[in-house]
C-alpha cells in the first residue's frame, strides 16, 4: 500500500503570506506554530488538568452539545449496524462538566469518548478569544472548540474554508481533494452523523473487498500530524478524516466563505445538490448528459460569460443580482417546489 504524501508545511505565517501564497492555492497546509504562544495551549503543555482548569476559567455556563459513543466504538462516530441510526448519543451539558469527565475517563483505558463539537466560543467561552487570538485572519471570522477524549471523525466536508488550531493533545488529519469522491464511498446525503456527507470506509481497517476503489484514494491521500500550536488549513470541500489521539483534546477552529479576510455568510450550495438529484438523478441517460451541457455552460464553465451577448439590464440570474433580487429569486423556486 502506498504510503500517503504529507500535507505541504509552512512556518512563520503571517496574515499577508496566508491571503497571498495559501489561501488562493486551494490545496491544504499544515501552518506549524501559529498559535503556539496562545496561553490555552501553553497550559496545555503544563497537563491536561492545568489546561481544564484554564477553559474552566472562562465557562460561561451556557449548555453546548455534547456526543457520547460507547466504549465498544473505540471513539469513531458512525451508523449503527443497520443504519437505521447512528452509534452515539447526543445531549447538551456546560465545558466544566465534559472537562471533568473527561479527566475522570483518563484513568481507565475501556472508557467511552465524549466529545463537544463545533461549539461557539463567544457562548461558552466568553474572554477566551480576547485572550488567544488567530492573527491571520479578521476577527470577524467567529471561533468554535472542539474539546474531547480520543475521538475519529470519519472523512467529510464542509462548504466552508477552515482553519482548526490543535490546542490540546494530538490530532492526525488525512485529507482527500474533492475530486475523490467517487472512491470514498460516501454514505447518504441526507442521513449522516456528521451532518454533512461522509465516507462509509473505515480508514483504519478499510474493507478492499466491499470498497476496493478505495486503494485510489489512498493513493492520492494527504497526511500530517499535528501537536499543540499547530494549525491546518483546508479548503472548503476539501475531504478530511480527523483522528483526535490522545485523552484530552481541543482544538479550535475558524469557518468563513469568500476571501481569508473577513467572514462572510453565504448560502448553502448543499441544498442544489439535493434538488439536483430530485429533479435530474432518474431522468434517461441522455436527458442527464444534456442537462450536464447546461449546468456546466450557466454554472461551472467559468471560461465563457453565458450572458455576454446579452444587455446587462436583461441578464436576470445571469447578472449581478441586488439582495432584493436575490430573495425574489430564492422565493420563486420555494413556491414551485411547494406547487410541486
Amino acid at each position: 500500500m502506498v504510503a500517503p504524501r504529507p500535507i505541504p508545511e509552512w512556518r512563520d505565517v503571517d496574515r499577508a503570506t496566508f491571503a497571498r501564497d495559501i489561501a488562493t492555492r486551494y490545496n491544504p497546509a499544515v501552518l506549524r506554530g501559529l498559535v503556539a504562544d496562545w496561553p490555552a495551549v501553553e497550559r496545555a503543555r503544563e497537563s491536561p488538568a492545568a489546561f481544564c482548569a484554564y477553559l474552566e476559567g472562562f465557562d460561561s455556563g451556557a449548555a453546548v452539545d455534547v456526543l457520547r459513543v460507547p466504549p465498544r466504538a473505540r471513539g469513531r462516530i458512525d451508523y449503527n449496524d443497520a443504519m437505521t441510526g447512528f452509534n452515539f448519543s447526543r445531549d447538551k451539558a456546560t465545558i466544566s462538566s465534559v472537562t471533568a469527565k473527561l479527566l475522570g475517563y483518563a484513568r481507565f483505558e475501556n472508557r467511552p469518548a465524549i466529545a463537544v463539537q463545533s461549539a461557539p466560543i463567544a457562548d461558552c467561552l466568553p474572554g477566551f478569544a480576547r485572550d488567544n487570538v488567530l492573527a491571520i485572519l479578521d476577527r470577524s471570522v467567529a471561533p468554535r472548540i472542539w474539546l474531547g477524549s480520543a475521538f475519529t471523525t470519519p472523512a467529510h466536508f464542509d462548504e466552508s474554508s477552515n482553519i482548526a488550531c490543535v490546542v490540546s493533545g494530538r490530532r492526525r488529519f488525512t485529507l482527500f481533494a474533492p475530486e475523490q469522491i467517487a472512491n470514498l464511498y460516501i454514505g447518504p446525503l441526507d442521513f449522516a452523523p456528521t451532518g454533512t456527507p461522509m465516507s462509509m470506509v473505515r480508514l483504519a481497517d478499510p474493507d478492499f473487498t466491499r470498497f476496493p476503489r478505495f486503494r485510489e484514494a489512498l493513493a492520492a491521500a494527504q497526511v500530517a500530524e499535528l501537536e499543540p500550536g499547530d494549525a491546518i488549513y483546508i479548503p472548503g470541500l476539501w475531504w478530511h478524516h480527523v483522528e483526535s489521539l490522545e485523552k484530552v483534546n481541543a482544538l479550535v477552529n475558524y469557518w468563513w466563505k469568500g476571501p481569508p479576510a473577513a467572514s462572510v455568510q453565504a448560502d448553502s450550495a448543499l441544498d442544489s445538490l439535493l434538488l439536483a438529484v430530485l429533479r435530474l438523478r432518474h431522468l434517461p441517460p441522455e436527458q442527464r448528459r444534456a442537462w450536464a451541457s447546461i449546468f456546466d455552460h450557466y454554472v461551472f464553465n467559468s471560461a465563457n460569460d453565458p450572458a455576454g451577448h446579452i444587455p446587462e439590464y436583461r441578464r436576470g440570474v445571469l447578472g449581478a443580482m441586488s439582495p432584493e433580487y436575490a430573495k425574489q429569486v430564492k422565493e420563486f423556486v420555494a413556491k414551485q417546489l411547494k406547487a410541486s
